[in-house]
Protein backbone atom coordinates (compact mmCIF):
# COMPACT_ATOMS: atom_id res chain seq x y z
CA UNK A 1 0.00 0.00 0.00
CA UNK A 2 1.31 3.76 -1.10
CA UNK A 3 -0.65 6.77 0.27
CA UNK A 4 0.21 10.19 -2.01
CA UNK A 5 -2.31 11.30 -0.07
CA UNK A 6 -0.87 13.83 2.90
CA UNK A 7 -3.52 13.07 5.58
CA UNK A 8 -3.40 9.80 5.68
CA UNK A 9 -2.89 8.11 9.34
CA UNK A 10 -0.71 5.55 8.30
CA UNK A 11 2.29 7.84 7.94
CA UNK A 12 5.05 5.78 7.15
CA UNK A 13 3.26 4.83 3.79
CA UNK A 14 3.31 8.59 2.55
CA UNK A 15 5.15 9.80 -0.26
CA UNK A 16 5.21 12.66 -2.05
CA UNK A 17 7.14 12.14 -5.65
CA UNK A 18 8.52 9.74 -7.66
CA UNK A 19 11.74 9.08 -5.90
CA UNK A 20 10.05 8.70 -2.39
CA UNK A 21 7.54 6.02 -4.17
CA UNK A 22 10.48 4.23 -5.41
CA UNK A 23 11.69 4.31 -1.95
CA UNK A 24 8.61 3.16 -0.68
CA UNK A 25 7.70 0.55 -3.31
CA UNK A 26 11.27 -1.15 -3.50
CA UNK A 27 10.76 -1.95 0.68
CA UNK A 28 7.48 -3.66 0.10
CA UNK A 29 8.95 -5.54 -2.77
CA UNK A 30 11.79 -6.98 -0.20
CA UNK A 31 8.70 -7.44 2.35
CA UNK A 32 7.43 -10.30 0.10
CA UNK A 33 4.96 -7.91 -1.99
CA UNK A 34 3.74 -8.31 -5.38
CA UNK A 35 2.32 -5.55 -6.30
CA UNK A 36 1.08 -2.08 -5.48
CA UNK A 37 -2.21 -0.20 -4.89
CA UNK A 38 -1.58 3.79 -4.80
CA UNK A 39 -4.06 6.24 -3.74
CA UNK A 40 -4.20 10.16 -3.83
CA UNK A 41 -7.49 10.93 -1.54
CA UNK A 42 -7.84 9.50 2.18
CA UNK A 43 -10.99 7.69 2.58
CA UNK A 44 -11.24 8.00 6.72
CA UNK A 45 -13.22 9.95 8.16
CA UNK A 46 -11.99 13.72 8.45
CA UNK A 47 -9.84 13.34 5.09
CA UNK A 48 -9.78 16.08 2.66
CA UNK A 49 -11.71 16.08 -0.83
CA UNK A 50 -9.79 17.30 -3.45
CA UNK A 51 -10.56 17.24 -7.18
CA UNK A 52 -9.38 15.25 -9.78
CA UNK A 53 -6.96 17.96 -10.99
CA UNK A 54 -4.96 18.25 -7.21
CA UNK A 55 -5.68 14.45 -6.75
CA UNK A 56 -3.81 13.45 -10.11
CA UNK A 57 -0.94 15.59 -8.98
CA UNK A 58 -0.53 14.06 -6.49
CA UNK A 59 -0.66 10.16 -7.56
CA UNK A 60 1.34 11.16 -11.22
CA UNK A 61 4.97 10.92 -9.78
CA UNK A 62 4.47 8.10 -7.73
CA UNK A 63 2.73 6.54 -10.14
CA UNK A 64 5.41 6.66 -12.74
CA UNK A 65 8.09 5.40 -9.77
CA UNK A 66 6.63 2.86 -8.83
CA UNK A 67 5.69 1.52 -12.24
CA UNK A 68 9.51 1.62 -12.98
CA UNK A 69 9.75 -1.30 -10.36
CA UNK A 70 8.30 -3.41 -12.68
CA UNK A 71 5.11 -4.71 -10.69
CA UNK A 72 1.88 -4.44 -11.35
CA UNK A 73 -0.03 -0.90 -9.93
CA UNK A 74 -3.74 -0.42 -8.86
CA UNK A 75 -4.92 3.29 -9.24
CA UNK A 76 -7.06 3.55 -6.00
CA UNK A 77 -9.42 6.69 -7.00
CA UNK A 78 -13.13 7.44 -7.23
CA UNK A 79 -12.94 9.72 -9.84
CA UNK A 80 -12.76 8.40 -13.16
CA UNK A 81 -10.57 11.55 -14.74
CA UNK A 82 -7.99 10.40 -12.62
CA UNK A 83 -8.37 6.57 -13.02
CA UNK A 84 -8.36 6.98 -16.98
CA UNK A 85 -4.84 8.99 -16.53
CA UNK A 86 -3.34 6.51 -14.06
CA UNK A 87 -4.57 3.27 -16.74
CA UNK A 88 -3.27 5.79 -19.96
CA UNK A 89 -0.29 5.88 -17.57
CA UNK A 90 0.47 2.50 -16.96
CA UNK A 91 -1.11 1.35 -13.88
CA UNK A 92 -3.30 -2.56 -14.79
CA UNK A 93 -5.96 -2.55 -11.81
CA UNK A 94 -8.56 -0.03 -11.21
CA UNK A 95 -9.71 0.10 -7.46
CA UNK A 96 -13.18 1.33 -7.23
CA UNK A 97 -13.41 3.91 -4.27
CA UNK A 98 -16.88 5.29 -5.39
CA UNK A 99 -17.73 1.62 -5.43
CA UNK A 100 -18.65 1.37 -9.03
CA UNK A 101 -21.39 3.58 -8.41
CA UNK A 102 -21.37 6.35 -11.04
CA UNK A 103 -22.05 5.66 -14.64
CA UNK A 104 -18.68 7.16 -15.78
CA UNK A 105 -16.36 4.74 -13.72
CA UNK A 106 -18.60 1.80 -14.82
CA UNK A 107 -17.85 2.62 -18.62
CA UNK A 108 -14.47 3.06 -17.95
CA UNK A 109 -14.38 -0.58 -16.42
CA UNK A 110 -16.72 -1.95 -18.96
CA UNK A 111 -14.11 -0.58 -21.96
CA UNK A 112 -10.87 -1.44 -20.07
CA UNK A 113 -9.08 -4.84 -19.76
CA UNK A 114 -8.08 -4.75 -16.31
CA UNK A 115 -8.80 -5.91 -13.10
CA UNK A 116 -11.50 -3.93 -11.17
CA UNK A 117 -12.01 -3.82 -7.20
CA UNK A 118 -15.50 -3.45 -6.53
CA UNK A 119 -15.76 -2.18 -2.64
CA UNK A 120 -18.86 -3.34 -0.64
CA UNK A 121 -20.07 -0.03 0.44
CA UNK A 122 -23.39 1.39 1.62
CA UNK A 123 -24.14 4.84 0.19
CA UNK A 124 -22.68 6.55 -2.38
CA UNK A 125 -19.40 8.16 -0.93
CA UNK A 126 -17.76 7.06 1.66
CA UNK A 127 -17.89 10.14 4.13
CA UNK A 128 -21.81 9.07 4.24
CA UNK A 129 -21.60 5.45 5.12
CA UNK A 130 -24.85 4.49 6.20
CA UNK A 131 -25.41 2.73 9.36
CA UNK A 132 -25.36 -1.33 9.00
CA UNK A 133 -28.94 -2.71 10.28
CA UNK A 134 -29.07 -6.45 11.41
CA UNK A 135 -26.49 -9.38 10.39
CA UNK A 136 -23.34 -7.51 8.30
CA UNK A 137 -22.56 -10.33 6.41
CA UNK A 138 -26.05 -11.16 4.98
CA UNK A 139 -26.55 -7.19 3.89
CA UNK A 140 -22.69 -7.55 2.14
CA UNK A 141 -23.68 -10.55 0.21
CA UNK A 142 -27.22 -8.88 -0.38
CA UNK A 143 -25.49 -5.72 -1.38
CA UNK A 144 -23.40 -7.58 -4.10
CA UNK A 145 -25.89 -9.31 -5.31
CA UNK A 146 -27.44 -6.52 -6.57
CA UNK A 147 -24.10 -4.67 -7.84
CA UNK A 148 -22.95 -7.77 -9.79
CA UNK A 149 -25.83 -7.83 -11.63
CA UNK A 150 -26.22 -4.41 -12.78
CA UNK A 151 -22.45 -4.35 -13.70
CA UNK A 152 -22.92 -7.54 -15.61
CA UNK A 153 -25.82 -5.94 -17.37
CA UNK A 154 -23.26 -2.84 -18.27
CA UNK A 155 -20.61 -5.39 -19.14
CA UNK A 156 -18.58 -4.40 -16.30
CA UNK A 157 -18.02 -7.25 -14.52
CA UNK A 158 -15.51 -9.67 -16.41
CA UNK A 159 -12.64 -9.05 -14.26
CA UNK A 160 -13.82 -7.73 -10.84
CA UNK A 161 -12.10 -8.39 -7.52
CA UNK A 162 -14.89 -8.35 -4.26
CA UNK A 163 -13.21 -6.13 -1.94
CA UNK A 164 -15.53 -6.69 1.83
CA UNK A 165 -14.97 -3.31 2.57
CA UNK A 166 -14.19 -2.91 6.06
CA UNK A 167 -12.73 0.41 5.56
CA UNK A 168 -15.93 1.67 4.47
CA UNK A 169 -17.57 0.92 7.44
CA UNK A 170 -20.16 2.97 9.62
CA UNK A 171 -18.11 5.69 10.95
CA UNK A 172 -20.32 7.05 13.62
CA UNK A 173 -18.82 3.22 15.50
CA UNK A 174 -16.58 3.61 18.46
CA UNK A 175 -14.05 1.07 17.94
CA UNK A 176 -15.21 -1.92 20.16
CA UNK A 177 -18.40 -1.80 18.14
CA UNK A 178 -16.38 -1.27 14.51
CA UNK A 179 -14.11 -4.08 15.50
CA UNK A 180 -16.93 -6.62 16.20
CA UNK A 181 -18.16 -5.29 12.99
CA UNK A 182 -14.85 -6.42 11.00
CA UNK A 183 -14.70 -9.43 12.62
CA UNK A 184 -18.22 -10.33 11.28
CA UNK A 185 -17.09 -9.40 8.15
CA UNK A 186 -13.92 -10.96 7.89
CA UNK A 187 -15.37 -14.54 9.56
CA UNK A 188 -17.81 -13.86 6.79
CA UNK A 189 -16.19 -13.92 3.92
CA UNK A 190 -16.58 -17.40 2.86
CA UNK A 191 -20.35 -16.12 1.81
CA UNK A 192 -18.72 -14.17 -0.90
CA UNK A 193 -17.17 -17.24 -2.78
CA UNK A 194 -20.86 -17.83 -3.81
CA UNK A 195 -20.29 -15.24 -6.56
CA UNK A 196 -17.21 -17.34 -7.93
CA UNK A 197 -15.01 -14.34 -7.98
CA UNK A 198 -11.73 -13.62 -6.43
CA UNK A 199 -11.79 -12.06 -2.96
CA UNK A 200 -9.34 -8.61 -2.64
CA UNK A 201 -9.37 -8.28 0.92
CA UNK A 202 -7.54 -4.96 2.88
CA UNK A 203 -6.42 -5.99 6.51
CA UNK A 204 -5.62 -4.33 9.59
CA UNK A 205 -2.00 -2.38 9.78
CA UNK A 206 -2.42 -0.56 13.50
CA UNK A 207 -0.20 -2.58 15.53
CA UNK A 208 -2.34 -3.77 18.46
CA UNK A 209 -3.48 -7.12 19.84
CA UNK A 210 -7.15 -6.78 18.45
CA UNK A 211 -6.61 -6.05 15.07
CA UNK A 212 -3.77 -8.82 15.07
CA UNK A 213 -6.81 -11.11 16.00
CA UNK A 214 -8.41 -9.59 12.80
CA UNK A 215 -5.61 -10.13 10.62
CA UNK A 216 -5.46 -13.59 11.48
CA UNK A 217 -8.99 -13.81 10.74
CA UNK A 218 -9.26 -12.56 7.79
CA UNK A 219 -6.16 -14.44 6.26
CA UNK A 220 -7.74 -17.71 7.75
CA UNK A 221 -10.46 -17.41 5.14
CA UNK A 222 -7.66 -17.51 2.46
CA UNK A 223 -8.25 -14.32 0.14
CA UNK A 224 -7.23 -14.76 -3.39
CA UNK A 225 -5.37 -10.73 -2.80
CA UNK A 226 -4.64 -9.12 0.34
CA UNK A 227 -4.09 -5.47 0.26
CA UNK A 228 -1.77 -4.61 3.12
CA UNK A 229 0.28 -1.67 4.80
CA UNK A 230 2.82 -4.59 5.59
CA UNK A 231 3.52 -7.03 3.59
CA UNK A 232 6.10 -9.26 5.81
CA UNK A 233 3.85 -9.74 8.37
CA UNK A 234 0.70 -10.91 6.54
CA UNK A 235 2.87 -13.23 4.88
CA UNK A 236 4.64 -14.24 8.38
CA UNK A 237 0.87 -14.85 9.81
CA UNK A 238 -0.63 -16.51 7.15
CA UNK A 239 2.61 -18.78 7.36
CA UNK A 240 1.76 -19.92 11.14
CA UNK A 241 -1.89 -19.86 10.29
CA UNK A 242 -0.72 -22.62 7.60
CA UNK A 243 1.05 -24.48 9.83
CA UNK A 244 -0.69 -24.42 12.77
CA UNK A 245 -3.71 -26.20 10.08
Amino acid sequence: MVNASPDSKAEFSVVHDCAEAMARGAELLAEGADSFDLGGEGSTLGSDEVSAADEWQRVCGPLRGLLSLGAEVAIDTRKPQVARLALDAGATVLNAGDALQSPEMVELAAERDVMVVLPFMLGRDFRSVRDVSGDPVAVMVEWFAEHIERLRQAGAAQRLLLDCGVGFGPHDMDWPERAAYQRAIYGGLDELRRFDLPLYVPVPWLQTPDRMELLDLALSQEPDYVRAHRPAQVREHHAALTSAN
